[in-house]
């Protein structure tokens, strides 16, 4: 059931970055960061209370609360990156680099969590290197305005996801993952909140029409989802071959930007879209 708790996680996150992506056009990205998370800890909580795992809180030893705390910062930290990145540069282009957190995660699994790191594993770490690398290098015709901020935030955002799956995989290893997933949340919620009154964008709270409040709150659902179906995946599973799983989001992604974006993707990058998929498919066999 960890394989199918898995490609649930990645089609309800690959939906989420494009609603993202339409909710946060006008709206300052660590102020949305901050609103979908209110949505995520209520919805993350309800799923607590009506599986009644609420009763195991006082269960939790201070090693497995430290863990899920650190994972809520590295998920704070990787969800402020993200949307910032999405906000500046194209979904098909920041997707990718956020995916390839998979190549850190499978690294840092092997390191920290003892998980066999085979040369089959090796040849898909390569595969899905080199994909992103053909899906994120321009053509010298493309003469897009975009910067390089995008970029450095992309980076930022698959380096903290990295870090959230393996500090999470410890974390939850003695609770159910869905009363994990809860405390996470109320961790991130803290952090994001934090952030938006540190740099002073509380008042642009007042500003966001009601159409971004329903895409914002849309894409808190998406993403709550997708928590729970990936933490669930990740109690049962091993985190190197869930997380590649989870990243094939990027398959959905991409597909709905195509139809709703309009985001087209050259032969380069489709070439390396597949090497991506192949790569993480064959961590699955």
């Amino acid at each position: 059931m960890w394989i199918a708790f898995s490609f649930a996680s990645a089609l309800f996150a690959g939906i989420t970055a494009i609603i993202a992506k339409i909710g946060i056009r006008n709206i300052n990205s660590t102020v949305a960061t901050a609103l979908r998370t209110v949505i995520i800890l209520i919805f993350s909580w309800i799923i607590v209370f009506i599986t009644g795992t609420f009763q195991n809180i006082n269960d939790i030893s201070g090693k497995t609360l430290l863990f899920l705390i650190l994972s809520g910062l590295a998920t704070g930290g990787s969800w402020l990156c993200y949307f910032k990145a999405l906000q500046l540069g194209d979904v098909n282009k920041v997707t990718p680099i956020d995916k390839s957190s998979t190549i850190l995660t499978m690294l840092l699994a092997y390191v920290i969590l003892g998980e066999e790191l085979d040369p089959k594993k090796i040849i898909c770490m390569l595969l899905i290197g080199a994909g992103t690398y053909l899906m994120i290098t321009k053509k010298q015709s493309d003469k897009s305005a975009e910067g390089k901020g995008w970029l450095i935030y992309a980076v930022l955002s698959a380096f903290f996801a990295s870090l959230t799956s393996v500090l999470g995989k410890i974390g939850i290893s003695g609770i159910d993952s869905n009363l994990g997933t809860a405390i996470r949340t109320a961790v991130v919620l803290i952090m994001a909140w934090v952030m938006v009154f540190v740099t002073g964008k509380q008042k642009e709270i007042k500003e966001i029409t009601a159409g971004g409040a329903i895409f914002i709150s849309i894409s808190g659902l998406t993403t709550g989802l997708s928590w729970l179906c990936y933490y669930k995946a990740l109690q049962d599973g091993p985190a190197s071959v869930v997380v590649p799983i989870d990243k094939l989001s990027i398959l959905v992604t991409i597909i709905f930007s195509y139809f709703i974006l309009k985001e087209r993707l050259t032969l380069k990058a489709l070439s390396g879209l597949a090497l991506i998929i192949v790569g993480t498919l064959l961590l699955v066999i």
